[in-house]
């Protein structure tokens, strides 16, 4: 599947050049729906492998994305629109994550991450509230483009996050008296480096999570597989304990 999934992701790259999707519309065209067709038994397979049973199919969540995409993929209505449809063969491309376990891990981490990101980003938005608030006061009327009302000022304090336009403020903040310093250098500390460190610890400490969950699921399924296997030898024991004992 990863060769489809790779062969898909480069049709739709070639698409995007048209005089080559114009010359070659009816290969891309077959090409696209041999893939969906792929998709379909694909799906068929692990849906049969689950004994049909939709509790089964349902608890991984692969599946559920899986068995949307393609359904959307057969929908008559966004079969005939082209933009919808780019769309959801760029969803497929997606499902490369499912084949790759330390991609897989990632994003997992990534939703882990996103009550703390979450709580992290409320507080960086106040913090910038704050700050723009105080800029307005003492820059409004030296600086009027980017602190003339408290919008322009937390729009100057949010692109200040990355420290780039930090020297120009400090020095437009100089002109009017050298304590503006502090004003820049506490923001700075406190949402440059501070809030991206937290940030940077959010991520990681999902990663471990993430990590720490995908070995016990491994190990859970090892011991499943074992657990089978022990079941599958006793039960052969018994059926040749059987036959022995049927045995004049």
């Amino acid at each position: 599947m990863m060769t489809v999934i790779l062969v898909n992701a480069v049709i739709l790259g070639l698409e995007t050049f048209q005089p080559l999707a114009a010359a070659h519309h009816g290969l891309f065209s077959t090409l696209n729906n041999v893939i969906l067709g792929i998709y379909v038994v694909e799906l068929l397979i692990r849906i049969t492998a689950c004994g049909w049973n939709p509790r089964v199919f349902v608890k991984d969540g692969w599946n559920i994305f899986d068995f949307l995409v393609v359904v959307a993929s057969l929908v008559p209505w966004l079969r005939e629109n082209a933009m919808l449809l780019r769309l959801i063969r760029l969803l497929r491309i997606v499902r490369i994550v499912r084949f790759l376990p330390d991609l897989r891990v990632i994003v997992a981490a990534v939703g882990r991450s996103v009550p703390g990101v979450a709580s992290l980003a409320a507080g960086t938005v106040l913090l910038i509230y704050v700050y723009g608030m105080v800029g307005w006061v003492l820059f409004s009327g030296h600086d009027p483009d980017n602190y003339g009302n408290i919008g322009y000022a937390m729009l100057t304090m949010f692109l200040m996050l990355t420290l780039e336009n930090l020297p120009d403020n400090i020095a437009m903040g100089m002109e009017i008296s050298p304590w503006t310093v502090v004003f820049f250098v506490s923001y700075a500390v406190l949402a440059s480096f501070l809030i991206f460190n937290l940030f940077i610890g959010i991520v990681l400490n999902s990663m471990e999570e993430a990590r720490s969950a995908d070995r016990k699921e491994h190990e859970t399924d090892d011991l499943l597989a074992r657990l089978r296997a022990a079941r599958t030898a006793l039960e052969e024991a018994e059926a040749e304990l059987a036959k022995t004992h049927r045995r004049p």
